[in-house]
């Protein structure tokens, strides 16, 4: 499974790619094989403020619905509305088109408190020789 190299991760398996004090989030390949079929994503609007560890909004799938976890805090400066409109993108591409936000970061040192790659892949118990960018 893929696990990019170059993005943090939290326990709850959500990603962050950070460009500058713009942290891009979404939910691992990992977490969306385990939903199954998403079909409906509920994101805070443009202006929310989001704490890290606490529910940033809901993804729902043919099994179950699961909260989103922001894995930092922020405040959301762009909603992926392709995925709202396109629920099966996280499926499909959960690391490129099938982001879920785009928050100003808070505060930088909230980094520490995320998984690198290789932990994340020890989280999920898969070998630091498989998955890859």
């Amino acid at each position: 499974m893929t696990v990019p190299q170059d993005l943090r991760y939290s326990k709850e398996h959500e990603w962050v790619r950070l460009e500058g004090d713009t942290a891009t989030i979404g939910i691992t390949a990992f977490a969306q094989e385990q939903l199954g079929d998403v079909v409906f994503v509920e994101l805070p609007e443009k202006g929310a403020t989001v704490r890290q560890f606490s529910s940033l909004g809901v993804v729902e799938s043919v099994k179950a619905a699961s909260d989103i976890y922001s894995p930092i805090s922020g405040e959301v400066i762009e909603r992926n509305m392709k995925v709202i409109e396109k629920p099966e993108l996280v499926n499909q591409k959960p690391y490129e088109e099938g982001w879920m936000l785009k928050v100003k970061l808070a505060d930088k040192g909230e980094l520490q408190k995320l998984l690198s790659a290789d932990d994340y892949r020890a989280h999920i118990g898969e070998t630091a020789g498989s998955g890859g960018s």
